[in-house]
């Protein structure tokens, strides 16, 4: 069977998943993207995007107008002195409306679904098996039914079966980290506007951001501890959240106070020790099957969105009956982002040992070195936005025409 003559199948339908489709439709093949639930549904209501992942949406025919707030980053400590300014290049910051943008996940998810054309989101479509036989791959699904397709990509989550049938199990690994995060439209608190505000004290961070949600003005807020992972939950999140937002100054407090308790969630904080491959074959991954991240990085989903601006990339101009060539391009594909989100992935790791895990006696010396050196803003402030120019720049001018190869 003349596989190539099939879509490229995409399993998972969230921020990955629909990236994947909607680059390799820009790059000119058919896709299908199979989601194993009836619909597909946001996990969470809190996101932030830096600018490649903007620039990646534009590329892809996503309507990224009024799509969240633009704000300014600042890590803090509880007093309210600036440890790190995220200093976002002007031309980059007007080119992609902010540095950092403020949403509500649900947002983007519906502005990534009306991107996708009639018939490529298949729902309730449990895959079964999967099996690579050279010249394509067939699927098996949960009520019987098999299909071929050139290529598949597995943007099935941190549990992927696609990682798991690629390379063995690949244990979860626990922080040992909670985060309660929730969001308000109540307008009536004062905070500075168009902003994110990372606070940490002894034990906490506590942090809000401005967003914007189908033209409305509002916040985001979240607060992260230490909690062993095997632990239960709090019985009542938005109380044990306002106990710890009280520990940092204003408006954290009442930004919790202001949000009802059903916009308020609670994620334990896991990932997967990175990974040396993503491809075997015709078979790749993307976003958190392949990168699974701490939100310290707060770049998970803008990871995983630019996987499926690459991934298309690479494909474009890819004859899929061609086992070498496909080949070549899943492992071209792969062979820069993999070091790229191993670091994001180890450095948000480490940040949250940093921050939670430090042994009591030493807080205070840590606390002080972060007051009085230029540490975290050499760490954050100027290395983040370094990245973010060479991610920009890597990306070229867009899915069909890549940077050029000896810029590479």
């Amino acid at each position: 069977m003349n596989t190539s003559q099939h879509p490229i199948a995409v399993l998972g339908a969230g921020p990955a998943g629909m990236a994947a489709a909607l680059g390799l439709i820009k790059a000119g093949h058919p896709v299908v993207v199979y989601e194993r639930y009836p619909q597909a549904r946001a996990a969470g209501n809190i996101l932030n995007l830096w600018p490649p992942p903007i620039k990646a949406l534009q590329e892809m025919g996503v309507d990224i107008v009024d799509l969240g707030a633009p704000c300014h980053t600042t890590f803090r400590n509880a007093k309210g002195r600036v440890r790190a300014d995220v200093r976002i290049p002007n031309d980059v910051v007007e080119r992609y409306g902010g540095g950092f943008i403020g949403m509500f996940r649900p947002d983007l998810y519906r502005r990534m679904l009306a991107a996708l054309p009639d018939g490529v989101l298949r729902t309730g479509r449990a895959v079964t098996g999967m099996q690579d036989h050279g010249d394509g791959v067939t699927l098996r699904f949960a009520d019987g039914e098999a299909v071929e397709t050139p290529v598949l990509i597995g943007a099935d989550g941190i549990d992927s079966m696609v990682r798991r049938h690629l390379f063995g199990p690949t244990p979860k690994r626990p922080h040992n980290l909670h985060i309660i995060g929730g969001f308000t439209l109540d307008d009536t608190v004062k905070t500075e506007r168009n902003v994110v505000v990372l606070t940490h004290n002894r034990t906490t961070q506590g942090t809000y951001t401005s967003i914007r949600s189908q033209g409305r003005a509002g916040h985001q807020w979240w607060v992260l501890e230490a909690w062993p992972d095997d632990r239960a939950a709090p019985a009542d999140l938005l109380e044990h959240a306002e106990r710890l937002a009280a520990g940092f100054p204003a408006p954290l407090p009442q930004l919790v106070a202001a949000t009802s308790a059903e916009n308020v969630q609670r994620w334990p904080i896991r990932d997967i020790a990175p990974l040396p491959h993503w491809s075997k074959g015709r078979i790749t991954l993307a976003g958190d099957a392949a990168h699974a991240t701490s939100p310290y990085a707060a770049y998970g989903a803008g990871m995983s969105i630019c996987d499926g601006f690459f991934l298309a990339q690479r494909l474009a101009g890819v004859d899929l009956a061609d086992t070498d060539a496909v080949t070549k391009a899943l492992v071209d594909y792969e062979t820069p982002r993999i070091p790229h989100t191993r670091e994001q992935v180890q450095s948000a790791y480490v940040l949250g040992k940093v921050f939670h895990h430090a042994p009591a006696p030493l807080r205070p010396l840590r606390d002080f070195v972060l007051d009085h050196t230029p540490l975290l803003q050499k760490q954050v402030g100027e290395r983040n936005p370094r990245e973010i120019v060479a991610q920009l720049d890597e990306m070229g001018e867009g899915i069909l025409s890549p940077r050029a190869a000896g810029r590479r």
